[in-house]
């Protein structure tokens, strides 16, 4: 009897280390088959914490330091939010001394292309601090700068509209890279802008929550 139930009790545990190891390589089998996943959250989640640093330093690295955009020169506000897009204003070339670039580009005496292309830039910018503003600093909720048009106050004969409006399209692509920066676009010449301004950009980005 005492042999019997030894022999019940080995049977007992050995079953139970059975069970126990059957259990380990059965959750050991399904985090291997989840690794992929587990590592692509994992991956996710240093990118997103680390993009909004990277659009940060790159921003202080082209010299720019964010600010309080222009204020609205109408009966309007800078930004409206519909659905995961901010529709943002025309922003004017605005400095961070507060002076305004003003002209027309092309004709005798005009604004250079160059010239232009610095306007547009800084028209760039002053979206920039204004995404800044809406986002509370969260760059990584950008998902695309969508849709730039650009206006260049332009004489009758000046057809390099382009040209000009890339001022702010290299900035957008170089602050926020290829992906995200890079967007469909208009350039439009205008025989006149507000305040004699030389150019005039707006944008639609696209946000996550």
């Amino acid at each position: 009897y005492i042999t019997s139930f030894c022999a019940g009790t080995t049977m007992m545990q050995l079953s139970s280390s059975v069970v126990v190891v059957a259990a380990y390589y059965l959750l050991l089998t399904l985090c291997l088959l989840n690794f992929p996943t587990v590592v692509h959250s994992l991956s996710t989640i240093s990118m997103s914490s680390s993009s909004a640093s990277v659009v940060a330093d790159k921003l202080k690295s082209m010299g720019v330091t964010i600010r309080e955009s222009p204020s609205p020169k109408g009966n309007y506000i800078s930004c409206v939010r519909s659905g995961n897009s901010l529709h943002l204003c025309g922003h004017i070339p605005q400095k961070d001394d507060g002076t305004l670039i003003c002209g027309r580009l092309g004709g005798d005496g005009g604004l250079t292309v160059e010239e232009g292309y610095e306007s547009a830039r800084w028209c760039a910018i002053n979206i920039v601090n204004t995404l800044h503003k809406e986002l509370d600093g969260d760059w990584d909720r950008v998902v695309r700068i969508v849709k730039v048009v650009g206006f260049v106050n332009s004489h009758d004969d000046f057809q390099q509209q382009p040209a000009v409006i890339n001022g702010a399209s290299d900035f957008f692509g170089e602050a926020f890279g290829p992906t995200i920066g890079v967007h469909a676009r208009s350039a439009v010449g205008s025989n006149a802008l507000p305040l004699g301004i030389a150019t005039e950009v707006e944008a639609i980005v696209e946000i996550k929550d």
